[in-house]
């Protein structure tokens, strides 16, 4: 019973539910509507994307697009293992000037680095968790 179309079926599903946790951790963060378009791999201006993603439409197909929610859901997940006391800096940090990064915040590292920058505060974080 397991067809073709059931496993398309379950993974739209998945993506939608993707979607939807991204745009929340956006929230959180309180990024632009240009930055969330640009952590996502998207152009700036594309509002109507970032729109029905938030309704829950299932993220694009793109591996590159799969890799930017998951590594984006892992550095939040290490932001609450590093600050499990303090939500609020674990939303603030991803907008504060970091020294490791030149004194650049980590959203202006992704912007100016694009998928390696994404990497670069992944494999940061991951770090930091590690030596915990």
């Amino acid at each position: 019973m397991n067809t073709v179309l059931e496993r398309q079926i379950i993974t739209s599903k998945d993506r939608g539910a993707l979607a939807k946790m991204v745009m929340t951790l956006f929230d959180h963060w309180k990024l632009t509507t240009e930055d969330q378009a640009l952590l996502l791999g998207l152009a700036p201006a594309n509002r109507a994307a970032l729109t029905r993603y938030r309704k829950g439409e299932a993220i694009g197909t793109s591996r590159d697009q799969y890799e930017r929610v998951g590594h984006l859901l892992a550095i939040h997940k290490n932001l609450r293992m590093l600050f499990p006391k303090n939500r609020d800096l674990a939303y603030r940090w991803i907008s504060t000037r970091n020294k490791a990064f030149d004194n650049l915040t980590p959203v202006e590292v992704i912007k100016e680095w694009g998928f390696a920058g994404l990497l670069m505060v992944r494999f940061y974080l991951d770090r930091a968790t590690s030596e915990m």
